[in-house]
Protein backbone atom coordinates (compact mmCIF):
# COMPACT_ATOMS: atom_id res chain seq x y z
CA UNK A 1 0.00 0.00 0.00
CA UNK A 2 0.95 3.31 0.21
CA UNK A 3 3.50 4.88 2.58
CA UNK A 4 1.18 7.00 5.08
CA UNK A 5 2.83 10.57 4.32
CA UNK A 6 1.67 9.98 0.27
CA UNK A 7 -1.75 10.96 -1.04
CA UNK A 8 -2.94 11.21 -4.11
CA UNK A 9 -3.68 14.39 -6.02
CA UNK A 10 -6.89 14.88 -7.95
CA UNK A 11 -8.03 18.05 -9.55
CA UNK A 12 -11.52 18.21 -10.72
CA UNK A 13 -14.77 16.44 -9.37
CA UNK A 14 -15.91 16.10 -12.56
CA UNK A 15 -17.39 12.46 -13.58
CA UNK A 16 -14.14 11.16 -14.27
CA UNK A 17 -12.81 13.34 -11.00
CA UNK A 18 -15.18 11.99 -8.56
CA UNK A 19 -15.10 7.83 -10.29
CA UNK A 20 -11.21 7.81 -9.80
CA UNK A 21 -11.35 9.66 -5.94
CA UNK A 22 -14.17 7.16 -5.10
CA UNK A 23 -12.42 4.04 -6.61
CA UNK A 24 -8.73 5.03 -5.16
CA UNK A 25 -10.63 5.19 -1.44
CA UNK A 26 -12.03 1.82 -2.06
CA UNK A 27 -8.75 0.95 -2.65
CA UNK A 28 -7.39 2.09 0.58
CA UNK A 29 -5.70 5.16 -0.52
CA UNK A 30 -5.83 8.48 0.77
CA UNK A 31 -7.04 11.30 -2.11
CA UNK A 32 -6.62 14.94 -2.02
CA UNK A 33 -9.89 16.27 -4.41
CA UNK A 34 -9.18 20.13 -5.39
CA UNK A 35 -12.58 21.60 -7.43
CA UNK A 36 -12.82 25.19 -7.96
CA UNK A 37 -16.67 25.37 -7.77
CA UNK A 38 -18.16 26.82 -6.25
CA UNK A 39 -15.94 29.80 -5.61
CA UNK A 40 -15.17 29.77 -9.52
CA UNK A 41 -17.51 28.90 -11.57
CA UNK A 42 -17.31 27.52 -15.57
CA UNK A 43 -19.22 28.90 -18.46
CA UNK A 44 -21.02 25.68 -18.60
CA UNK A 45 -21.89 24.81 -15.00
CA UNK A 46 -24.63 25.38 -12.99
CA UNK A 47 -24.06 24.59 -9.67
CA UNK A 48 -21.05 24.06 -7.02
CA UNK A 49 -22.29 20.34 -6.77
CA UNK A 50 -19.32 17.32 -8.13
CA UNK A 51 -20.14 15.27 -11.29
CA UNK A 52 -22.96 17.74 -12.23
CA UNK A 53 -24.16 16.63 -15.37
CA UNK A 54 -24.17 19.81 -17.93
CA UNK A 55 -25.36 19.14 -21.77
CA UNK A 56 -27.97 16.35 -21.34
CA UNK A 57 -29.10 13.79 -18.50
CA UNK A 58 -28.35 10.84 -20.68
CA UNK A 59 -25.55 8.48 -20.16
CA UNK A 60 -26.39 6.51 -23.52
CA UNK A 61 -27.69 3.46 -24.51
CA UNK A 62 -27.62 0.53 -22.62
CA UNK A 63 -29.02 -2.37 -25.20
CA UNK A 64 -26.89 -5.30 -24.97
CA UNK A 65 -26.10 -4.66 -28.58
CA UNK A 66 -24.72 -1.77 -28.59
CA UNK A 67 -21.37 -0.23 -27.90
CA UNK A 68 -22.52 2.22 -25.10
CA UNK A 69 -24.11 -0.70 -23.92
CA UNK A 70 -21.06 -3.23 -23.65
CA UNK A 71 -19.17 0.13 -22.18
CA UNK A 72 -21.48 -0.44 -19.05
CA UNK A 73 -21.39 -4.05 -19.02
CA UNK A 74 -17.95 -4.22 -17.78
CA UNK A 75 -17.55 -0.64 -16.47
CA UNK A 76 -20.58 -3.07 -13.82
CA UNK A 77 -17.95 -5.57 -13.55
CA UNK A 78 -15.47 -2.91 -12.36
CA UNK A 79 -17.81 -1.86 -10.06
CA UNK A 80 -17.85 1.78 -11.22
CA UNK A 81 -19.24 3.99 -8.65
CA UNK A 82 -21.01 6.81 -11.24
CA UNK A 83 -22.21 4.18 -12.77
CA UNK A 84 -24.05 2.98 -9.48
CA UNK A 85 -25.51 6.38 -8.85
CA UNK A 86 -27.06 6.33 -12.13
CA UNK A 87 -28.99 3.75 -11.56
CA UNK A 88 -30.08 4.48 -8.36
CA UNK A 89 -31.61 7.60 -9.68
CA UNK A 90 -32.63 6.48 -13.28
CA UNK A 91 -35.52 7.93 -14.87
CA UNK A 92 -37.57 6.66 -17.95
CA UNK A 93 -35.91 7.35 -21.00
CA UNK A 94 -36.26 3.81 -23.35
CA UNK A 95 -33.58 2.11 -24.07
CA UNK A 96 -31.13 5.25 -22.75
CA UNK A 97 -29.80 5.52 -19.22
CA UNK A 98 -31.56 8.37 -18.32
CA UNK A 99 -30.91 10.30 -15.22
CA UNK A 100 -32.31 12.64 -12.27
CA UNK A 101 -29.03 14.80 -12.74
CA UNK A 102 -29.95 16.80 -9.94
CA UNK A 103 -30.21 14.04 -7.27
CA UNK A 104 -27.76 11.96 -9.52
CA UNK A 105 -25.31 15.13 -8.33
CA UNK A 106 -26.45 15.25 -4.81
CA UNK A 107 -25.85 11.33 -4.10
CA UNK A 108 -22.23 11.73 -5.32
CA UNK A 109 -21.70 14.87 -3.51
CA UNK A 110 -22.66 13.02 -0.45
CA UNK A 111 -20.54 10.37 -1.13
CA UNK A 112 -17.14 12.34 -1.94
CA UNK A 113 -17.70 14.41 1.06
CA UNK A 114 -18.31 11.47 3.70
CA UNK A 115 -15.83 9.41 2.63
CA UNK A 116 -13.07 9.17 5.01
CA UNK A 117 -10.43 8.61 2.49
CA UNK A 118 -10.96 11.64 0.39
CA UNK A 119 -10.14 15.28 1.58
CA UNK A 120 -11.97 17.86 -0.18
CA UNK A 121 -10.03 21.00 -0.97
CA UNK A 122 -12.22 23.72 -2.57
CA UNK A 123 -9.84 25.55 -4.21
CA UNK A 124 -8.21 26.57 -8.01
CA UNK A 125 -4.82 24.61 -9.05
CA UNK A 126 -3.27 26.95 -11.29
CA UNK A 127 0.02 25.83 -11.75
CA UNK A 128 0.97 22.07 -12.17
CA UNK A 129 4.61 22.70 -9.85
CA UNK A 130 2.10 23.64 -7.05
CA UNK A 131 -0.06 19.96 -7.06
CA UNK A 132 2.11 16.85 -5.04
CA UNK A 133 2.48 13.76 -7.05
CA UNK A 134 1.02 11.65 -7.98
CA UNK A 135 -1.43 13.16 -9.34
CA UNK A 136 -4.83 13.03 -12.13
CA UNK A 137 -5.63 15.97 -14.01
CA UNK A 138 -9.54 15.51 -14.21
CA UNK A 139 -10.57 19.14 -15.17
CA UNK A 140 -12.61 18.46 -18.28
CA UNK A 141 -12.54 20.71 -21.51
CA UNK A 142 -13.65 23.73 -19.18
CA UNK A 143 -10.53 23.61 -18.08
CA UNK A 144 -9.66 27.16 -16.11
CA UNK A 145 -7.02 29.42 -17.96
CA UNK A 146 -4.50 29.56 -15.30
CA UNK A 147 -3.87 26.15 -15.34
CA UNK A 148 -4.65 25.85 -19.24
CA UNK A 149 -1.55 27.65 -19.36
CA UNK A 150 0.36 25.44 -16.80
CA UNK A 151 -0.67 22.47 -19.16
CA UNK A 152 0.51 24.45 -22.05
CA UNK A 153 3.98 24.82 -20.55
CA UNK A 154 4.45 21.10 -19.61
CA UNK A 155 3.45 19.86 -22.91
CA UNK A 156 5.01 22.26 -25.05
CA UNK A 157 2.69 23.29 -27.62
CA UNK A 158 -0.98 24.07 -28.61
CA UNK A 159 -4.03 22.16 -27.08
CA UNK A 160 -6.88 21.06 -29.72
CA UNK A 161 -10.32 22.64 -28.90
CA UNK A 162 -13.97 22.28 -30.37
CA UNK A 163 -17.31 23.09 -30.12
CA UNK A 164 -20.06 21.60 -27.44
CA UNK A 165 -23.93 22.50 -27.44
CA UNK A 166 -26.80 21.92 -25.21
CA UNK A 167 -30.30 21.59 -25.60
CA UNK A 168 -33.21 23.23 -23.58
CA UNK A 169 -35.09 21.82 -21.04
CA UNK A 170 -38.77 22.42 -20.84
CA UNK A 171 -41.32 22.46 -18.43
CA UNK A 172 -43.58 19.00 -18.58
CA UNK A 173 -46.97 21.01 -17.92
CA UNK A 174 -46.55 23.20 -20.30
CA UNK A 175 -46.04 20.85 -23.16
CA UNK A 176 -49.93 20.34 -25.44
CA UNK A 177 -50.38 16.99 -24.61
CA UNK A 178 -53.25 17.61 -26.76
CA UNK A 179 -50.73 17.10 -29.68
CA UNK A 180 -48.11 15.52 -28.48
CA UNK A 181 -48.35 12.19 -27.51
CA UNK A 182 -45.98 9.50 -25.20
CA UNK A 183 -44.37 6.78 -26.88
CA UNK A 184 -41.06 5.30 -27.88
CA UNK A 185 -39.75 4.06 -31.25
CA UNK A 186 -41.10 0.64 -32.44
CA UNK A 187 -43.04 0.39 -29.41
CA UNK A 188 -39.59 0.04 -27.21
CA UNK A 189 -39.05 0.68 -23.71
CA UNK A 190 -41.68 1.69 -21.34
CA UNK A 191 -43.28 4.98 -23.38
CA UNK A 192 -40.58 7.29 -22.07
CA UNK A 193 -40.25 9.97 -24.66
CA UNK A 194 -42.71 13.13 -25.58
CA UNK A 195 -43.76 13.30 -29.30
CA UNK A 196 -44.57 16.01 -31.28
CA UNK A 197 -45.80 15.77 -34.71
CA UNK A 198 -45.06 17.64 -37.67
CA UNK A 199 -46.21 17.49 -41.09
CA UNK A 200 -44.01 18.37 -44.26
CA UNK A 201 -44.99 21.90 -44.56
CA UNK A 202 -44.42 22.53 -41.13
CA UNK A 203 -41.11 20.66 -40.68
CA UNK A 204 -39.78 23.19 -43.53
CA UNK A 205 -41.14 25.79 -41.71
CA UNK A 206 -39.04 24.89 -38.95
CA UNK A 207 -36.25 24.01 -40.76
CA UNK A 208 -36.39 28.07 -42.43
CA UNK A 209 -36.57 29.72 -39.35
CA UNK A 210 -33.52 27.54 -37.96
CA UNK A 211 -31.89 28.42 -41.02
CA UNK A 212 -32.19 31.88 -40.92
CA UNK A 213 -32.30 32.47 -36.93
CA UNK A 214 -29.75 34.71 -35.26
CA UNK A 215 -26.93 32.87 -33.37
CA UNK A 216 -24.52 33.46 -30.94
CA UNK A 217 -21.19 34.63 -33.33
CA UNK A 218 -18.14 32.48 -32.54
CA UNK A 219 -15.03 34.84 -31.89
CA UNK A 220 -12.28 35.62 -34.30
CA UNK A 221 -10.14 33.07 -32.31
CA UNK A 222 -13.03 30.29 -32.17
CA UNK A 223 -13.60 30.65 -35.94
CA UNK A 224 -11.83 27.42 -36.70
CA UNK A 225 -12.69 25.50 -33.75
CA UNK A 226 -14.96 22.27 -35.33
CA UNK A 227 -17.84 21.16 -33.45
CA UNK A 228 -18.10 17.74 -31.83
CA UNK A 229 -20.29 15.61 -34.30
CA UNK A 230 -21.82 13.80 -31.31
CA UNK A 231 -23.50 17.05 -29.93
CA UNK A 232 -24.23 19.18 -33.32
CA UNK A 233 -26.43 22.07 -32.97
CA UNK A 234 -29.26 22.04 -34.70
CA UNK A 235 -28.31 25.16 -37.15
CA UNK A 236 -25.36 22.95 -37.72
CA UNK A 237 -27.19 20.03 -38.93
CA UNK A 238 -29.46 22.10 -40.98
CA UNK A 239 -27.01 23.47 -42.96
CA UNK A 240 -25.58 19.75 -44.11
CA UNK A 241 -28.82 19.80 -45.49
CA UNK A 242 -32.94 20.45 -44.83
CA UNK A 243 -33.26 16.50 -44.90
CA UNK A 244 -30.38 16.06 -42.14
CA UNK A 245 -32.60 16.24 -39.09
CA UNK A 246 -35.37 14.20 -40.44
CA UNK A 247 -32.63 11.67 -41.03
CA UNK A 248 -31.16 11.93 -37.19
CA UNK A 249 -32.89 13.01 -34.35
CA UNK A 250 -36.11 14.11 -36.01
CA UNK A 251 -36.73 10.47 -37.92
CA UNK A 252 -40.09 9.58 -37.90
CA UNK A 253 -39.05 6.23 -37.89
CA UNK A 254 -41.06 3.71 -35.60
CA UNK A 255 -43.13 5.98 -34.34
CA UNK A 256 -46.81 6.27 -34.95
CA UNK A 257 -50.32 8.10 -33.52
CA UNK A 258 -50.91 5.73 -30.73
CA UNK A 259 -54.97 6.60 -31.16
CA UNK A 260 -55.32 7.53 -34.49
CA UNK A 261 -52.20 5.14 -36.30
CA UNK A 262 -51.18 8.17 -38.19
CA UNK A 263 -47.49 8.81 -39.46
CA UNK A 264 -45.99 11.77 -39.81
CA UNK A 265 -43.46 13.67 -41.74
CA UNK A 266 -40.83 14.67 -38.82
CA UNK A 267 -41.05 14.22 -35.39
CA UNK A 268 -39.67 15.89 -32.44
CA UNK A 269 -39.11 14.07 -28.99
CA UNK A 270 -38.88 15.16 -25.73
CA UNK A 271 -36.89 12.96 -23.11
CA UNK A 272 -37.25 12.93 -19.82
CA UNK A 273 -34.90 15.74 -17.45
CA UNK A 274 -35.67 13.93 -13.65
CA UNK A 275 -37.79 11.02 -12.17
CA UNK A 276 -40.38 13.04 -11.27
CA UNK A 277 -41.35 13.76 -14.89
CA UNK A 278 -42.18 17.57 -14.14
CA UNK A 279 -39.48 18.15 -16.80
CA UNK A 280 -38.14 17.38 -20.26
CA UNK A 281 -35.02 18.40 -22.47
CA UNK A 282 -35.52 18.51 -26.43
CA UNK A 283 -33.87 15.40 -27.72
CA UNK A 284 -31.52 16.95 -30.41
CA UNK A 285 -31.72 20.43 -29.99
CA UNK A 286 -28.67 21.63 -28.90
CA UNK A 287 -28.55 25.15 -30.12
CA UNK A 288 -26.36 28.38 -30.88
CA UNK A 289 -29.23 30.84 -31.21
CA UNK A 290 -30.18 33.62 -29.18
CA UNK A 291 -32.24 33.20 -26.36
CA UNK A 292 -35.25 34.87 -27.84
CA UNK A 293 -34.80 32.82 -31.02
CA UNK A 294 -34.97 29.64 -28.82
CA UNK A 295 -37.98 30.80 -27.65
CA UNK A 296 -39.76 31.88 -30.55
CA UNK A 297 -39.10 29.09 -32.46
CA UNK A 298 -38.88 26.55 -31.27
CA UNK A 299 -42.54 27.33 -29.95
CA UNK A 300 -43.32 27.06 -33.94
CA UNK A 301 -43.15 22.60 -33.07
CA UNK A 302 -46.53 21.43 -32.57
CA UNK A 303 -47.04 20.94 -29.04
CA UNK A 304 -44.99 23.57 -27.70
CA UNK A 305 -46.70 26.38 -28.74
CA UNK A 306 -47.19 27.78 -25.05
CA UNK A 307 -43.90 26.09 -23.71
CA UNK A 308 -42.06 27.37 -20.67
CA UNK A 309 -38.25 26.71 -20.82
CA UNK A 310 -36.58 26.39 -18.07
CA UNK A 311 -33.67 26.54 -19.37
CA UNK A 312 -32.90 27.77 -22.92
CA UNK A 313 -29.96 26.11 -25.19
CA UNK A 314 -26.19 27.17 -25.42
CA UNK A 315 -23.21 26.47 -26.83
CA UNK A 316 -19.41 26.50 -25.19
CA UNK A 317 -15.71 25.77 -26.12
CA UNK A 318 -14.10 22.64 -25.17
CA UNK A 319 -10.36 21.99 -24.75
CA UNK A 320 -8.71 18.88 -24.85
CA UNK A 321 -4.86 17.36 -25.44
CA UNK A 322 -3.77 15.03 -28.11
CA UNK A 323 -3.17 12.07 -26.17
CA UNK A 324 -2.26 10.10 -28.85
CA UNK A 325 0.97 11.88 -29.05
CA UNK A 326 1.46 13.68 -25.74
CA UNK A 327 0.59 10.25 -22.93
CA UNK A 328 1.39 6.60 -22.16
CA UNK A 329 -0.41 3.99 -22.19
CA UNK A 330 -1.39 4.41 -19.03
CA UNK A 331 -2.21 7.59 -19.47
CA UNK A 332 0.06 9.08 -17.91
CA UNK A 333 2.58 12.29 -18.91
CA UNK A 334 5.31 11.85 -21.40
CA UNK A 335 7.38 14.46 -19.58
CA UNK A 336 5.95 13.26 -15.74
CA UNK A 337 4.68 10.06 -15.50
CA UNK A 338 3.48 10.41 -11.63
CA UNK A 339 1.11 12.61 -13.92
CA UNK A 340 -1.89 11.42 -14.75
CA UNK A 341 -5.02 12.44 -16.68
CA UNK A 342 -8.45 11.33 -16.92
CA UNK A 343 -12.16 12.37 -18.46
CA UNK A 344 -13.05 14.41 -21.62
CA UNK A 345 -9.72 15.87 -21.49
CA UNK A 346 -7.92 13.33 -22.38
CA UNK A 347 -9.98 12.91 -26.12
CA UNK A 348 -12.82 11.27 -25.28
CA UNK A 349 -16.50 12.29 -25.36
CA UNK A 350 -19.66 11.49 -23.67
CA UNK A 351 -20.49 11.60 -19.61
CA UNK A 352 -19.86 8.14 -19.63
CA UNK A 353 -16.66 7.25 -21.77
CA UNK A 354 -15.40 10.13 -19.38
CA UNK A 355 -16.27 8.36 -16.39
CA UNK A 356 -14.82 5.15 -17.55
CA UNK A 357 -11.16 6.95 -18.78
CA UNK A 358 -11.58 7.96 -14.65
CA UNK A 359 -12.12 4.18 -13.80
CA UNK A 360 -9.10 3.02 -15.48
CA UNK A 361 -7.10 5.84 -14.24
CA UNK A 362 -7.59 5.17 -11.07
CA UNK A 363 -6.22 1.46 -11.85
CA UNK A 364 -3.17 3.11 -13.25
CA UNK A 365 -2.18 5.01 -10.17
CA UNK A 366 -2.97 2.05 -8.15
CA UNK A 367 -0.46 0.14 -10.03
CA UNK A 368 2.19 2.95 -10.38
CA UNK A 369 2.06 3.81 -6.42
CA UNK A 370 2.36 0.15 -5.78
CA UNK A 371 4.91 -0.76 -8.68
CA UNK A 372 3.04 -3.14 -9.98
CA UNK A 373 2.37 -3.30 -14.22
CA UNK A 374 -0.96 -5.31 -15.35
CA UNK A 375 -2.25 -5.62 -18.67
CA UNK A 376 -4.94 -2.95 -19.74
CA UNK A 377 -8.46 -4.42 -20.60
CA UNK A 378 -7.96 -6.59 -23.79
CA UNK A 379 -7.95 -4.64 -27.50
CA UNK A 380 -11.49 -6.64 -28.06
CA UNK A 381 -13.21 -5.09 -25.03
CA UNK A 382 -15.00 -1.76 -24.77
CA UNK A 383 -12.47 -0.44 -22.36
CA UNK A 384 -9.58 -1.26 -24.55
CA UNK A 385 -11.03 -0.02 -27.49
CA UNK A 386 -11.26 2.92 -25.82
CA UNK A 387 -8.00 3.43 -24.49
CA UNK A 388 -6.43 2.70 -27.86
CA UNK A 389 -8.19 5.06 -29.51
CA UNK A 390 -6.30 7.54 -26.99
CA UNK A 391 -2.86 6.10 -27.01
CA UNK A 392 -2.86 3.08 -29.52
CA UNK A 393 -2.10 5.58 -32.36
CA UNK A 394 -0.47 8.61 -32.87
CA UNK A 395 -2.49 10.94 -35.00
CA UNK A 396 -1.84 14.65 -36.06
CA UNK A 397 -6.13 14.88 -36.59
CA UNK A 398 -6.81 13.56 -33.29
CA UNK A 399 -10.58 14.55 -32.56
CA UNK A 400 -12.74 13.20 -29.34
CA UNK A 401 -14.50 10.20 -29.57
CA UNK A 402 -17.59 8.34 -27.85
CA UNK A 403 -17.57 4.60 -28.00
CA UNK A 404 -18.50 3.37 -30.96
CA UNK A 405 -18.32 -0.07 -32.49
CA UNK A 406 -15.60 1.45 -34.81
CA UNK A 407 -13.20 1.26 -32.55
CA UNK A 408 -13.38 -2.20 -31.72
CA UNK A 409 -10.71 -4.65 -34.01
CA UNK A 410 -12.99 -6.04 -37.05
CA UNK A 411 -14.27 -9.34 -37.35
CA UNK A 412 -12.79 -11.86 -40.06
CA UNK A 413 -16.87 -12.67 -41.25
CA UNK A 414 -18.50 -13.39 -44.75
CA UNK A 415 -20.07 -10.60 -46.57
CA UNK A 416 -23.16 -12.29 -45.96
CA UNK A 417 -23.39 -11.80 -42.04
CA UNK A 418 -25.86 -8.81 -41.12
CA UNK A 419 -25.20 -5.57 -39.29
CA UNK A 420 -26.25 -6.64 -36.30
CA UNK A 421 -25.60 -10.07 -36.11
CA UNK A 422 -21.67 -8.57 -36.65
CA UNK A 423 -22.48 -6.34 -33.78
CA UNK A 424 -23.73 -9.01 -31.68
CA UNK A 425 -20.54 -11.38 -32.47
CA UNK A 426 -18.04 -8.58 -31.54
CA UNK A 427 -19.73 -8.01 -27.98
CA UNK A 428 -19.97 -11.98 -27.42
CA UNK A 429 -16.04 -11.31 -28.29
CA UNK A 430 -15.50 -8.65 -26.05
CA UNK A 431 -17.64 -10.43 -23.22
CA UNK A 432 -15.55 -13.49 -23.56
CA UNK A 433 -12.06 -11.41 -23.32
CA UNK A 434 -13.08 -9.24 -20.75
CA UNK A 435 -14.04 -12.35 -18.40
CA UNK A 436 -10.84 -14.14 -19.29
CA UNK A 437 -8.89 -10.39 -18.46
CA UNK A 438 -10.40 -10.33 -15.18
CA UNK A 439 -9.97 -13.67 -13.98
CA UNK A 440 -6.31 -13.31 -14.74
CA UNK A 441 -6.34 -9.73 -13.04
CA UNK A 442 -8.07 -10.41 -9.27
CA UNK A 443 -7.05 -7.42 -7.83
CA UNK A 444 -9.34 -5.75 -9.31
CA UNK A 445 -11.82 -7.77 -8.09
CA UNK A 446 -13.39 -7.18 -4.57
CA UNK A 447 -14.31 -10.94 -3.37
CA UNK A 448 -13.43 -14.55 -4.64
CA UNK A 449 -17.21 -14.87 -4.51
CA UNK A 450 -17.12 -12.18 -7.88
CA UNK A 451 -14.40 -14.01 -9.34
CA UNK A 452 -15.90 -17.31 -9.39
CA UNK A 453 -18.98 -16.13 -10.55
CA UNK A 454 -17.26 -14.73 -13.43
CA UNK A 455 -15.33 -18.47 -14.25
CA UNK A 456 -19.38 -19.83 -14.19
CA UNK A 457 -20.41 -16.61 -16.48
CA UNK A 458 -17.67 -17.98 -19.06
CA UNK A 459 -18.46 -21.56 -19.47
CA UNK A 460 -22.09 -20.25 -19.93
CA UNK A 461 -20.91 -18.36 -23.04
Amino acid sequence: MLEPQQTISIVGAGLAGSEAALQLAEMGHRVQLFEMRPKKMTPAHKTGSYAELVCSNSFGSVAHHAAPGQLKWEAEKLGSQVLQAAGIHRVPAGQALGIDREKFSEHLTQQLKQNPNIEIQEEEITNLDDLPRPAIIATGPLTSEPLAQSLLEHFGDRFLYFFDAIAPIIEADSINMDVAWIGDRYGKGTGDYINCPLNKEQYENLIEEIKNADTVEAKDFEKDTPFFEGCMPIEEMVCRGDQTPRFGPLSPKGLTHPVSGEKFYAIVQLRKENRAGTSYNMVGFQTKMKYPEQKRIFSMIPGLEEAHFLKLGSIHRNMFINSTKKLNSNLSSQNDPSLFFAGQITGVEGYFESTCIGMMVARFVDDFVNHNTKLPPPRETALGSLLYALTGEIKDDFQPTNINFGLFPPLDLPKKVGKRQKRDLVVERARQSFQSWILENPAHLESKKFIEKMAEDLKSI
